[in-house]
């Protein structure tokens, strides 16, 4: 049985891609912060643990890979976002986005480096149409998921010797967690519960249309027509682009 661990699995997206693996016959290990809710099977073992906290997470590492035959694919799906104006914001808490969506990530794939390399396995990051594109009132956030694309897309080379897949996915606006911002008072909220989104996607659709992109080995992964359309339109014309952008998102308020 092939093992997947996934960042995030007590989200929307983590639970919708950890159960299209599990009825394919994979067995998923969903690592979060808050474990509430997630029950342990034959086919799920989940793992509390603050991703942030980097003693933390390569001890679960650890005793995750001494308990799997192997590890076969790494979902780095753990993020959050922030919404707001860059001059309303602070330091503090552009970092505090990128330690969860980018540090995070980076310490995760290093701790799973060796047993990925063992299987010939896959790191799959789950980035954002605002890891390859401008996004109004997103500047912390859509600069950590540049960051991490970045990370993971320059990986991807050194890691093919060993017949390791770097696979990037940028879903458009998955509707995780409507109308349930829980926003903090430095902006960040929890992915997938924006006001300001476009042409949502359900979270199981999002996890058929990456899932199926792992199995054609797609570099790069469009998750929904906003997603594919600004990929074509940002090779095309970046201004037009953020022409675009503006005139959908922009409304002079912190939801965009």
């Amino acid at each position: 049985m092939k093992t997947a661990v996934i960042s995030g699995g007590n989200g929307g997206l983590g639970r919708a891609l950890a159960h299209q693996l599990e009825v394919a016959g994979w067995h998923c290990v969903l690592m979060d912060i808050n474990i509430a809710g997630l029950q342990a099977s034959d086919a799920r073992t989940p793992v509390a643990v603050d991703l942030t906290d980097g003693a933390g997470l390569a001890d679960a590492a650890s005793r995750i890979i001494a308990a799997r035959p192997s590890i076969d694919m790494v979902i780095y799906n753990a993020g959050v976002s922030q919404i707001g104006p860059f001059a309303q914001s602070d330091a503090a808490s552009h970092r505090r986005v990128f330690e969860i969506n980018y540090f995070a990530a980076i310490e995760m794939a290093r701790a799973f480096l060796v047993p990925i390399r063992e299987s010939g396995g896959i790191h799959l990051a789950i980035s954002s149409v605002a890891g390859f594109a401008p996004l109004h009132n997103r500047t912390a956030y859509a600069a950590s998921k540049h960051a991490m694309q970045g990370f993971f897309t320059s990986l991807r080379s050194e890691e093919a010797p060993f017949g390791v897949r770097c696979l990037i996915a940028a879903p458009s606006f998955v509707a995780t967690n409507p109308g349930n911002p829980e926003r903090s008072d430095d902006g960040i909220v929890r992915p997938g519960s924006a006001a300001d989104g476009l042409d949502h996607l359900t979270a199981e659709a999002a996890a058929d249309i990456i899932l199926h992109g792992v199995e054609k080995s797609c570099e790069f992964i469009p998750v929904g027509r906003v997603s594919r359309l600004a990929s074509l339109m940002m090779r095309a014309s970046p201004r037009l682009y953020q022409f675009a952008m503006r005139r959908k998102i922009h409304g002079g308020t912190a939801e965009g």
